[in-house]
């Protein structure tokens, strides 16, 4: 069945809709659908190179004002909608080392979510669900999902379909280092100011 979905998905680059399926996958896939909105965003982008960066910011607007209905999912309806996602996705476990993740590194928490290949929908119903500052929850979101997408639609905007192969093979092993580097940021701006 997830293969079937995931060439559904893909079929939505070949149309004249790919824009507004790009945004609605974005926002599907923040708080309950599980194929990532990279798959059309690199197809999209391969199709369409120059207009790489403005897929990047679809899908980042999408994915935002998806977290932030999985934010409500967890803040209003946890008991009735969020354990099931949650538990869907294998995460029910996982959900007290997400709160103490919260409370210990807060907005560096949602931005390793956002950036990385961790299922961002549990991170979004759980902030919701802890009580996650709402204004820090949204920046940390915006920034980390759109670095996550800008990085991908800026090498293929860059270096063109080429590319492709390389994002597809390397994607987690990409994501693992910026995530490095972004964590290293939050440290040193931390000790620094």
């Amino acid at each position: 069945m997830l293969k079937r979905l995931y060439s559904w998905v893909l079929h939505w680059a070949e149309t004249a809709y790919g824009s507004w399926a790009l945004f609605f996958l974005a926002f599907c896939e923040s708080s309950f659908f599980p194929i990532p909105p990279d798959v059309l965003l690199i197809a999209l982008s391969v199709a369409t190179p120059k207009k790489a960066l403005k897929y990047a910011l679809i899908c980042s607007a999408g994915s935002v004002i998806g977290g932030c209905l999985g934010y409500l999912i967890g803040w209003q309806f946890m008991v009735s909608i969020g354990e099931k996602i949650i538990n869907l996705y294998g995460m029910s476990q996982k959900i007290d080392y997400i709160r103490t993740l919260y409370m210990q590194y807060d907005a560096l928490a949602i931005g390793v979510a956002g950036f990385t290949p961790i299922p961002y929908k549990v991170f979004t119903i759980s902030a919701g669900a802890f009580g996650i500052n709402f204004p820090v929850f949204v920046i940390a979101s915006f920034v980390s999902r759109s670095l996550r997408f800008f990085l991908v639609a800026g090498l293929i905007y860059i270096f063109g379909p080429a590319i492709q192969s390389f994002i597809n093979k390397y994607f987690n092993a990409l994501a693992v280092a910026f995530t490095i580097l972004l964590v290293a940021g939050f440290v040193i701006i931390k000790y620094l100011f």
